[in-house]
């Protein structure tokens, strides 16, 4: 069964993308500083395998892993690390997918946001229970001020005043949580988007549903890239990212996401985006 998927890869995209999972002859043939290979996996973790057989599956990296590589890399020194500089193209990369995410995450918001019409209603029921709370607070103090000149008549016939704006307001504050617990896409699943990962959660979850979201790998997976993507962006403040001469390329990213068409040289060679340094990763969702 392996051997055959092997295969149906090598038709889709070439013997040679697929050397990190063959054999070690052919591995050592790259280079670590060979644009072929993945240099968020050298680096951290590669952002294909982070979400593996979840609803945000990105598929086989394109790119080679090499374990050999990995282990080059883990024991250099800090200096030859810094000279490669791939932890800028592991921050880049991680912040192509995190703001992928926070795209999701806004469309999301907007879909549960409340109609015009929802709006208008909300805003009519505010004003009329503030109205009722102004009638409800004159009629009791004309009642107190006709009790005191002995006027009890009008005094009762205020009061039946205050309760049926009482009964009123009771009835229209029921009506405002009504219109609120409905209103938008989600109705009265009480949806909600998480803030992470962009997935929609219920209000209405027990915890046991809850812990089996926030532990679950999608959640867990951006929550991490999140919190690297955020460490690496002030470790590497102020540094300037290496400068790669006559490197061939094949990401098909740069920044803003457009083909690299005679650009000139740059950094680059993960299998990401663009890097765009947004306050150290996404919206500080943590």
């Amino acid at each position: 069964m392996a051997a055959e998927q092997r295969k149906l890869l090598e038709q889709l995209m070439g013997a040679d993308q697929l050397i990190g999972t063959g054999a070690q002859g052919c591995n050592s043939q790259l280079s670590i500083t060979d644009a072929k290979v993945c240099r968020s996996y050298l680096a951290g973790t590669c952002p294909h395998d982070l979400f593996t057989n979840t609803k945000q599956d990105l598929g086989p990296c394109p790119k080679v892993h090499s374990e050999g590589l990995k282990a080059e890399y883990d024991a250099a020194s800090p200096s030859e690390k810094a000279k490669w500089g791939f932890d800028f193209d592991y921050m880049r990369d991680m912040q192509k997918y995190i703001d992928d995410c926070d795209r999701r995450i806004d469309s999301a918001q907007r879909r549960l946001e409340k109609t015009p019409d929802e709006i208008r209603q909300t805003n009519t029921l505010l004003k009329q229970i503030a109205d009722l709370s102004n009638t409800i607070n004159s009629g009791l103090l004309e009642v107190s001020v006709l009790g005191e000149t002995g006027s009890v008549s009008m005094a009762l016939s205020e009061m039946h005043k205050v309760r049926t704006a009482k009964f009123q307001k009771e009835t229209l504050e029921r009506d405002l949580k009504n219109l609120q617990d409905t209103s938008g896409p989600s109705g009265h699943q009480k949806l909600q988007v998480c803030d992470v990962c962009g997935a929609y959660l219920s209000r209405l979850d027990n915890d046991r549903r809850l812990a089996d979201h926030f532990f679950g790998k999608m959640h867990m997976g951006y929550s991490d890239m999140r919190k690297n993507c955020k460490k690496l962006s002030i470790e590497l403040k102020g540094r300037a990212p290496p400068v790669r001469h006559h490197e061939e390329d094949d990401n098909p990213y740069t920044s803003g996401g457009r083909p690299n068409a005679g650009r000139g040289p740059r950094y680059g060679g993960g299998g990401g985006g663009g890097f765009r340094r947004r306050g150290g990763g996404g919206h500080g969702r943590y």
